[in-house]
């Protein structure tokens, strides 16, 4: 019989709260950061919560996994070892890390995962990782179905994909313009954002060719109908971005790509979820309703698309509708008539560019068929859209209306006149028996006595769906509901045992594990006689000595430590000259007085247009 693989759906988990949360709406893995080194400074956990978290998901077979990626100092690599021992004692599965330098520290023996931070773009750079003992590549976001299928066909690892949320302009990894600008970099998690400010790009002559708008920013990222070709191309997790997202939002997709999956797995059997668990009721999922900037596919079918998010480089959210008038009402307040797809609602939150280009935000006071009022007297005209970025009504029903995991039992009843006995097997293997001893007074119609009891025990309870099978018997017993009900309530106490013993002896098991990501014994040398730059983000001496054994002559320190003058901040597959329709290669028979310039504070960031590769560049 051939084993079906697993396909993976792996949530970002901010905290506790928002673990479980992805957990309830059929997260197959999550991924959480520790107290530190977790490439978000917002989103550190205590591993207390961590324990906690990966006790609640080993319910449904739902694993947690340790983000520690950043890079890292001489002096922090002894408390990365600390966290990530401690992290494996709590339960995690894995470690996603981008710093090489921890492959030749003191790690437990946990299977690594190479961060999309390490840039994995290429079959060269797959196969380096693959045999330094990765055991999973977080591949890039800009790669091409035919990319990934060249990845696939080189190498044996797993491979997981982004497939939702937000996007870095920048090849991730190889950003540098936040530590320029801030000191603050975003490989060690402080990432100022630049890509979201606003820009005026110009010639070299000083001429503005377009004037303070988020040049940088892209639309987020969705790859919802894109599943079957991504399995096929060799993915098997799908990897939902918003380590900073609130709760609503990890629901809202969470629980859309889950039913996008589900529907995915119905149709060829030669795939399985990796947890266990299926939803029953609850909040139907509309992503268009949370956080976006509107959404693109990127380049996943080979091709180029309009990925700048435009006017708007925050939460722009749904298009709702075009103002029609603008009414002044008071002293602070407008009344706006709208040309409307869909009704807002009082205490929804909209927000539009103004006559300036300002991006502003309110909420609605009053709303009515056609038109709203607002608390203020915003500087916007006839045709403007009206987007919706909060939907109270939405956000309600995701608090109050949460859909059931529960998993699938199935109970094997004796039932005589001397005794009962129920056997239930979970989908996961777990077992348990009851057995309830008579004498039981004889049922006066068999009948309704089988459907009694079937009807009874085929209902749920705490995280369990059972459904019942009753052996045949000549004389079935009387037994009361309550009764049948005490013993589903029995079973499930029993289950839920088991499940946290099995939960216990996996964590005392680990701590016998040998180390599982040695790199292969007959290593190559990929760097030989090469002089890397701070591209490859060195910033420790475990590192250096690592690309040394690789064959490396010299390692330049990384930005971090010892910033160049003038040199590359950011290499990016968006490309300005594309997004302005004056892309040589897309037949733009102009010139242009170049080279461009992106205009920003006082500050100038030079491009590069790397067309051989079709690739821009921020130069700083």
């Amino acid at each position: 019989m051939q084993l079906r693989r697993e396909i993976e759906l792996l949530a970002p988990a901010r905290n506790l709260e928002i673990g479980i949360a992805a957990t309830d709406c059929g997260a197959d893995s999550l991924y959480i950061a520790g107290p530190a080194f977790g490439a978000r400074e917002a989103a550190g956990n205590s591993i207390k919560d961590i324990e906690q978290l990966t006790k609640y998901a080993s319910r449904f077979g739902t694993k947690v996994y340790l983000v520690l990626n950043t890079i890292l100092y001489d002096n922090e690599i002894r408390e990365a070892e600390r966290i990530a021992r401690e992290a494996w004692e709590a339960g995690c599965s894995a470690l996603i890390i981008q710093d090489l330098g921890l492959l030749k520290a003191d790690m437990p023996p946990l299977p690594l995962f190479a961060s999309t931070q390490t840039n994995i773009r290429s079959v060269e750079q797959a196969r380096i990782l693959e045999d330094l003992g990765f055991s999973r590549l977080i591949l890039a976001r800009e790669l091409s179905l035919k990319q990934i299928e060249e990845i696939r066909a080189s190498t044996n690892v797993e491979l997981e994909s982004f497939i939702h949320g937000a996007l870095c302009v920048s090849y991730s990894g190889q950003c540098y313009i936040s530590e320029r600008i801030a000191g603050r970099s975003a490989n060690r998690g402080a990432c100022v954002q630049a890509c979201r400010s606003r820009y005026s790009l110009e010639d070299s002559k000083g001429n503005i060719l377009i004037k303070d708008k988020p040049l940088l920013s892209l639309k987020d990222l969705n790859l919802g109908e894109y599943i079957p070709q991504l399995v096929s191309a060799g993915v098997s997790s799908f990897k939902v971005e918003g380590r900073l997202k609130n709760i609503s939002y990890i629901k809202n997709v969470v629980r859309y790509y889950r039913s996008l999956i589900d529907k995915y797995l119905e149709l060829d059997d030669t795939f399985s979820a990796s947890s266990y668990g299926r939803l029953y009721g609850g909040f139907t999922p509309r992503p268009e309703n949370t956080f976006n900037r509107g959404y693109t596919n990127l380049f996943v079918d080979g091709k180029r698309g309009e990925w700048n998010s435009g006017e708007i480089a925050k939460a722009s959210g749904e298009l709702v509708g075009r103002v029609k008038r603008i009414f002044p009402e008071g002293a602070s307040s407008s009344k706006i008539e709208l040309d409307s797809f869909v009704r807002l609602e009082n205490g929804d939150g909209i927000c539009f560019t103004d006559s300036k280009g300002e991006v502003l935000g309110t909420r609605v006071n009053v709303a009515s068929p056609g038109s709203i009022t607002i608390n203020d007297r915003p500087g916007i005209t006839p045709g403007t859209n009206i987007y919706r970025n909060y939907n109270r009504l939405f956000e309600k029903e995701l608090e109050n209306n949460m859909p059931r995991r529960l998993i699938d039992v199935k109970i094997d009843i004796e039932a005589g006149l001397s005794a009962l006995v129920a056997t239930a097997k979970c989908e996961d293997g777990i077992s348990a028996q009851i057995e309830m001893s008579g004498p039981f007074e004889v049922a006066k119609n068999n009948d309704r006595a089988r459907d009694t009891i079937i009807n009874q025990l085929s209902k749920s309870w705490g995280i369990y769906l059972f459904k019942a099978e009753l052996k045949e018997s000549k004389d079935l017993p009387f037994l009361q509901t309550s009764l049948l009900n005490g013993v589903r309530r029995d079973l499930a106490d029993k289950l839920d045992k088991l499940r946290d013993e099995k939960w216990s002896i996996s964590l005392s098991q680990s701590s016998k594990m040998d180390k599982n990501n040695e790199p292969k014994s007959d290593f190559p040398t990929p760097f030989a006689g090469q002089r890397l730059s701070y591209l490859v983000n060195s910033s420790n001496s475990l590192s250096d000595k690592l690309y040394k054994e690789l064959g490396a002559d010299s390692v330049q320190r990384a930005f971090e430590i010892e910033p160049p003058a003038e040199v590359e901040l950011m290499r990016c597959k968006y490309c300005i000259k594309y997004e302005i329709g004056k892309c040589p290669a897309e037949g733009f028979k102009g010139k242009m007085d170049e080279p461009l310039y992106l205009a920003n504070g006082g500050r100038r960031f030079r491009l590069g247009f790397d067309c051989g590769k079709c690739e821009m560049v921020i130069f700083g």
